[in-house]
């Protein structure tokens, strides 16, 4: 069962990996956004390391709805006021300006006054797109926090067509007049700053200068590049690798321009709605970005596109592409925005699905999918014509309110790839040995191929092996599987692998051995049956041995072929090896203890003789020395001949001859220094005895 279930597995798999390849499969932003925003936005200590990188998380949390982990507004406010009050560069300024309109940080007019006069006065000497933009959009920022703050421009014509001036024919801009270079992520920056001038434009900029940067933005779409898949994205053209940016990036800033540009403007920007949503299905298409600078860029960017003027996408998507026949499941296709909300009311036609073998015969036509307000899913039972198998599924949206066609875009028909599995039905399973001249079954057993089984058979040169069975669908049609092969593995590890044919509804293999001795080596004896049927739309695939043969071949002839040598076993080369019983050799006969502890008394007896003696000859201590100085020679050179005997006990204990040499050597050295000293200190002291 072990290896049916290993079979099951690797057919779903190859079933996703064909799913994959055959085309993208676009979902709204969903939980695992949020817990990626969790993690790559964690602050370090409670605190982010810059404004902006504060900015990009907290604008994403807000946008996904996360509750923000910590009191960020306790770290993150006081590096608010302290670049409000201070003449920071209007980068830091506008950063500051846009984490305070998250966080509402306690900021009074008398700042914001002191932040626009300086941010007018950086507006008024600027000749660099960056300029502009920081500027404009740190004065947008106070107009949004504070109505008490003068900060209109009084020649917003001037700075607009300051910052016009910048754009080039093909729709892109330059970052200064004094750098040829143009830049489509620059042209996203300059739509954002040219939305600002025109919030604060008094009086009210012309229409004539507003529709030619409206002209620009087509001409900026004519420039759009698009993936196999259909998505359309926009790319740096510029070589120079320190303004390169990725396509996520300048995507989402031409994004962002847009629909701020859009937002401001009285006259709507008509542009194909196509393209719209091939755009948000770029965004969508990235999956879950690794990266906070990225993850930032794809959710303010759907954020932009979930709300905006020129046109809302609408993202068709499904919550399985695998249905089960067997199981009964329904097709379930869900309609929301890119950031998951519900879709206007509208209906959900499934124009036609066709087997992915047979493009021209459709099996569904106009069929128009049931909506449930409950699950907010529109589904569709299938019919008797959908068999297991792959197939397209052409999908077409239709709004049923006729204005929101002019706010959101659904797009022309789409196409999903959708496998349709189910359980296979095996009868008439069986193997035969047949004889080779009249093609009579002489053994024939019938197989169950739910389970394992074993089956013994034995067979000759001259006879035939014929395996057989039938497999339908549940829907009682033949099917064709991708795999379904025979294996045979003799005793001696070789392995042969044969491909079952079909013949009418018959799976069929028959094996004459007479034209196959040379291809198995003339090898005799036991051969192992393994049958593998599998394919990724069938959901009881299965890998099972069947039983085994026992084949009696010639013998092979002198120039007969060898068996291939088979690879090393690596896990018995290399695995744990068998355990180790050591024999040691037993104990030889010691003598008895009363006999051992005599010996150990006679041993003794020469010591206390000494002791005896030096009673005798009344040794005593009256000349040990009375001075300092030799008497603490004469207490090292006594201390050091009991460290001697000390040591000649240890070496009989436990220690080996080697360190006991060397510890006796530094104390032999040791006792000659105390016991010169202190044999001189006593044979002056006769000497001066001996004088008086």
């Amino acid at each position: 069962m072990a290896s049916t279930r290993m079979a099951e597995l690797l057919m779903l798999a190859l079933a996703a990996l064909s799913i994959c390849n055959a085309a993208s499969i676009f979902r709204p932003v969903s939980d695992s956004h949020r817990s990626a925003a969790l993690e790559l936005f964690a602050p370090v200590g409670g605190s982010f390391a810059s404004l902006e990188e504060a900015y990009e998380a907290l604008r994403t949390f807000e946008i996904l709805g996360v509750e923000k982990q910590g009191d960020v507004s306790a770290a993150t406010c006081p590096s608010v006021t302290s670049v409000l009050g201070s003449s920071s560069a209007p980068k830091e300024l506008f950063y500051a300006l846009k984490v305070n309109s998250i966080l509402k940080c306690n900021v009074d007019d008398a700042s914001f006054e002191v932040v626009a006069s300086r941010l007018k006065a950086v507006l008024s000497d600027a000749s660099s797109l960056l300029d502009f933009y920081y500027s404009i959009g740190g004065l947008v920022l106070i107009k949004d926090q504070t109505s008490n703050v003068e900060v209109l421009l009084g020649d917003a014509e001037g700075t607009f067509q300051s910052i016009k001036a910048l754009s080039q024919s093909d729709g892109r801009w330059r970052y200064s007049s004094s750098n040829p270079e143009s830049s489509t992520y620059a042209a996203g920056l300059a739509l954002e700053a040219l939305a600002g001038v025109i919030s604060l434009a008094s009086p009210e900029i012309n229409q004539s200068l507003i529709r030619t940067v409206r002209n620009d933005i087509v001409k900026l779409f004519d420039s759009i590049e698009k993936y196999d898949d259909g998505t359309f994205y926009f790319d740096e053209k510029v070589v120079d690798a320190r303004e390169h940016r990725g396509p996520l990036s300048v995507t989402s800033s031409v994004i962002q321009g847009l629909t701020a540009f859009a937002s401001v403007t009285l006259e709507s920007i008509t542009l194909p709605q196509d393209r719209i949503l091939a755009l948000a299905k770029f965004f969508l298409g990235i999956g879950i970005p690794g990266d906070a600078k990225d993850l930032f860029n794809q959710i303010s960017s759907l954020a932009c596109l979930e709300n905006n003027r020129v046109s809302i996408p609408l993202i068709l998507s499904l919550p399985s592409t695998v249905l089960s026949l067997t199981k009964k499941d329904q097709l379930k296709v869900k309609v929301n925005t890119v950031l998951g909300l519900n879709s206007p009311p509208l209906k959900v036609k499934l124009i036609r699905a066709f087997s992915s073998v047979s493009r021209d015969v459709p099996v569904i036509e106009s069929q128009e999918l049931k909506y449930d307000p409950e699950s907010t899913f529109h589904s569709l039972v299938l019919p008797e014509t959908v068999d297991v198998g792959s197939y397209i599924f052409v999908f077409e949206l239709a709004l049923q309110d006729s204005e929101d066609g002019k706010t959101y875009a659904t797009g022309g028909q789409t196409q999903i790839p959708i496998y349709i599995t189910g359980v296979m039905k095996i009868k008439n399973a069986a193997i035969a040995v047949l004889d080779s001249d009249l093609g009579t079954v002489d053994t024939q057993k019938s197989l169950n191929l739910d389970r394992e089984n074993d089956v013994s058979l034995s067979a000759n040169h001259l006879q035939k092996l014929r395996l057989s069975f039938q497999l339908s669908t549940p829907h009682g049609h033949t099917y064709k599987p991708h795999q379904a092969f025979l294996k045979l593995k003799h005793e001696t590890k070789v392995e042969h692998v044969f491909v079952l044919g079909i013949s009418g509804k018959q799976f069929e293999l028959v094996l004459d051995f007479l034209g196959l001795v040379e291809k198995f080596f003339y090898l005799s004896g036991r051969y192992d049956l393994q049958l593998t049927v599998g394919d990724a739309v069938m959901e009881n695939s299965f890998l099972l041995p069947i039983g085994h043969v026992e084949l009696d071949l010639p013998e092979a002839p002198e120039k007969a072929p060898r068996p291939p040598l088979q690879p090393a076993d690596l896990s018995s080369r290399y695995g744990p090896k068998a355990e180790i019983a050591h024999i040691f050799r037993s104990p030889d006969k010691r003598p008895p203890k009363e006999l051992s502890l005599s010996f150990l008394g006679l041993s003794l007896l020469p010591f206390l003789g000494f002791l005896v003696g030096l009673f005798c000859l009344g040794v005593n201590l009256k000349n040990f020395p009375s001075s300092v100085l030799p008497a603490t020679f004469a207490t090292l050179f006594h201390g050091g001949i009991a460290a001697v005997l000390l040591l000649y006990v240890l070496f009989w204990l436990k220690l080996d001859l080697f360190t006991t040499l060397k510890a006796l050597g530094f104390l032999g050295a040791f006792l000659i220094f105390v016991g010169h000293r202190t044999l001189s200190h006593l044979a002056s002291t006769s000497a001066k005895l001996k004088s008086a």
